[in-house]
Order: C-alpha cells, then sequence, then structure tokens
C-alpha cells in the first residue's frame, strides 16, 4: 500500500506550476511590476498552462506591459500650453502635447493624419471668400447685375460697330436707332474702313485689230481678260500677285486719272493710259489673239460693272444690269508689241 501512494504523491507534486501560477502572490506581484518576470512565469506555466488556453499568464504579461509604460519617466516642469485650445484632447491611448510617444500603446489605425497645408482633425476651414460667401438672395442679385452689364456692353460695342461702318443692310434699317444710341456721347469718326468698299464685279475685256500674214486685217472677239486671271486662281493654292492684283490695279488706276468721257486728268493720265494699254497687248499675245503670225495694231479696252446682288433675306433692290465702258482705239507702237515688252518692262 505504501508502494501505492508513491504515485499519488508525485501527481500532487506534479500541481506545483499550477499551485504557484494560481496562489503564490510574490509571482503574481513580479508579473504586474515588471515584463521579464511575467515572461518567466508564462516559462513556468508549461505544459499545464497550455491545456488550460495559456489565457491567464497571456492577461497578466500584457497588465504588466501597461504598469510599465504609465511608470516611465516623464520630462520634469510644467506641460506645455496647447497652440490650439479649439482643438479636442486626445483620447485614450492617444499621446498628448508633452506626452512621450508608447509604440506599445494602442491606437486607432484609422485616425486621420494631418495633411501639410489642410486643417488637422477637429479644425475647420477658414470663411469662403467672394459671392459663394453671400446668402442666396445676394448670389442671385450679384449674377443677375454681372449679366445686364455683359449685355449692355456687348449692344454697345454692336451700335458702334454699325455706325463706323460703310453703308449697309443693317444701318439702312435701323440707321435712326443707332444714331439715338451714339450721338451725343459715344460719336465716332476713327476712319477705319474703307470709304468705298467694292460692292461691284469688275470685269476688264480687250479686243484687237489684227493684221494676218497674207496681209488682211481682221478684228477678234473681245477677252474676257479678268475670267482669264479667275481661273488661272481657282484651284491654285499659291496665286502669284501679277494674277490676283495687275489687271484689276492697273483699270483702277485708269479709272481714278479719267474722268467720264475718258480725258486725261493731271499729269498721270497718260502714264496710266499706257501702262494698261501695254498690259492689254501683252496678254493679247499669251492668248495668240489673230493666229500664228498675226500683229496686233490697234486694241480696245472695255469694262463691265455688275453690282453684287443683295442677301436673299434682304428687301434692298439692286440692278442687275451691266454697266459697260468702251474706251477708244488705240494704236499699239511696235515698242508695245512682243518683240519689245516683257512684263517687267509692261509695269
Amino acid at each position: 500500500m505504501a508502494d501505492d501512494a508513491e504515485p499519488d504523491t508525485a501527481v500532487r507534486g506534479d500541481g506545483e506550476p499550477d499551485a504557484a501560477v494560481r496562489g503564490d502572490a510574490e509571482a503574481d506581484a513580479a508579473v504586474r511590476g515588471h515584463v521579464e518576470a511575467g515572461t518567466a512565469v508564462r516559462g513556468d506555466a508549461g505544459p499545464d498552462a497550455d491545456e488550460r488556453g495559456g489565457g491567464t499568464a497571456r492577461d497578466e504579461i500584457d497588465r504588466g506591459a501597461d504598469v510599465y509604460a504609465a511608470a516611465a519617466p516623464r520630462p520634469a516642469g510644467p506641460r506645455p500650453a496647447d497652440p490650439d485650445p479649439g482643438r479636442a484632447a486626445p483620447g485614450p491611448g492617444h499621446p498628448g502635447p508633452g506626452d512621450l510617444y508608447d509604440p506599445g500603446a494602442p491606437g486607432d489605425p484609422g485616425d486621420p493624419v494631418p495633411v501639410s497645408g489642410g486643417p488637422g482633425p477637429g479644425r475647420s476651414r477658414g470663411p469662403t471668400a467672394g459671392i459663394a460667401a453671400l446668402p442666396l438672395r445676394s448670389q442671385v442679385a450679384a449674377a443677375f447685375a454681372l449679366a445686364v452689364v455683359a449685355v449692355v456692353t456687348l449692344v454697345h460695342l454692336g451700335m458702334v460697330f454699325l455706325h463706323v461702318a460703310p453703308s449697309n443692310t443693317m444701318t439702312k434699317q435701323h440707321g435712326r436707332a443707332i444714331d439715338d444710341w451714339i450721338y451725343p456721347e459715344f460719336e465716332q469718326n476713327w476712319k477705319l474702313f474703307a470709304p468705298n468698299p467694292l460692292q461691284q464685279n469688275v470685269s476688264v475685256q480687250v479686243r484687237a485689230l489684227v493684221r494676218t500674214p497674207d496681209g488682211i486685217s481682221r478684228e477678234t472677239g473681245w477677252y474676257d481678260l479678268s475670267a482669264l486671271d479667275g481661273e488661272a486662281i481657282e484651284g491654285n493654292l499659291l496665286p502669284s500677285h501679277t494674277q490676283q492684283n495687275e489687271l484689276r490695279r492697273a483699270w483702277d488706276y485708269y479709272a481714278g486719272t479719267h474722268d467720264s468721257k475718258n480725258r486725261p486728268v493731271g499729269l498721270r493720265g497718260d502714264l496710266s493710259e499706257r501702262y494698261l494699254r501695254r498690259i492689254a497687248v501683252m496678254r493679247l499675245a499669251r492668248e495668240h489673239a489673230g493666229g500664228a503670225g498675226a500683229v496686233v495694231e490697234r486694241i480696245q479696252v472695255r469694262s463691265s460693272a455688275t453690282n453684287v446682288p443683295a442677301p436673299e433675306w434682304s428687301e434692298e433692290k439692286v440692278s442687275d444690269k451691266p454697266v459697260v465702258r468702251e474706251l477708244p482705239w488705240w494704236i499699239v507702237p511696235d515698242s508695245d508689241r512682243e518683240g519689245g515688252l516683257t512684263e517687267a518692262s509692261a509695269r
């Protein structure tokens, strides 16, 4: 029987580690006061603690860590004042001003982090500036005032434009309203637009009296030089200056230095006549007027002016009948013929 009691005593002896964890006050105080003591207890718990789940030892260790963090030394002297009195006091687990940061202290990983240049947690942005800061009724009044100013400005600019522009359909229909708006405060005289804008299609034509190689003189038909220039320009991305302007300026030069009866006015009348004649002869030679070997002896130039038709929405009545102006026959000297005439000498 004595031999059988020894195993029972051994079983009671195996319970000493469990009794040390549950009842030893000194070990319990060591756990609460120092982390190393808690670690030692956890090692002493052995398999018996693992059988009960090990929860008691872990809880004691966590409580010991909290006590250790609370007992950490702090800097002497009063805490610095909070620069922002309106900021909320730090909650549990969050260090306040003057507190040491404890990496083991519990915290909320979802807490917002203040961004540089923006308000931190608990802080509000400054007041909104501009029209947005006004009440709704004031915003509507300000928007309406701006719209009125914009409309009046556009109307004024349109009235000034129509006042200084050449006569057109709008000024003919609403001339009185435009004058009432402009005069007397906004009168304009900028000399900005051409006094006589082109409102006609002018075609310059020429015919010739030629002598054929067999000695017969005959008259050619009319060559529309303006139409020939138009065909050369159409579809040409880089038309020449002569195709666009030479013939038109030569005719304008002649018309400006001669009266309605084709008499020269001023000293440049003869010069403009020779200039137009040379250009006409050069163009006839380019078109082989009269056939091969024919010699141009005389030429006659005329113009046909047709008004530009009014738009469909306009009530303006414009005559579409061409106005023809024929010049007298000019004798062509030998210096103006192809043998002694080039495009540069015609100028």
